[in-house]
């Protein structure tokens, strides 16, 4: 976790990160608000929200399908937990990552 100390960056991103958090809609809307003038704070949960719908589609695609519904259940409840996490992070104006997969998010999709 990393605190951004210019207090104008978080102003300025808080919105569309914490827009970004609700569903495909909501990451898009984020997506588009930060075309215009990149901020750091945005992207930062834009690349954990890409990261955490793509896992919520392979969850619902692939583990519920192969591994079962208890697993698939259990999968779901993680990314819930995770997503929790990530939207009180934007809420307080600071990067918390997703425990165990968020760096990966973050290094996957750093051209956002």
């Amino acid at each position: 976790m990393r605190v951004i100390n210019n207090e104008e960056d978080i102003k300025e991103g808080k919105l569309a990160a914490i827009i970004s958090h609700f569903w495909i809609v909501g990451l898009v809307i984020g997506f588009v608000m930060n075309l215009n003038k990149k901020n750091y704070f945005t992207s930062f949960y834009l690349r954990q929200m890409i990261g955490l719908n793509l896992a919520q589609f392979l969850n619902g695609v692939v583990v519920y399908n192969y591994l079962g519904n208890t697993a698939g259940w259990i999968v779901g409840v993680l990314l819930f937990i995770g997503w929790i996490i990530s939207l009180f992070g934007a809420f307080k104006g600071e990067e918390k990552l997703i425990p165990y997969v968020g760096e990966y998010f973050q290094n996957w999709f750093n051209q956002i």
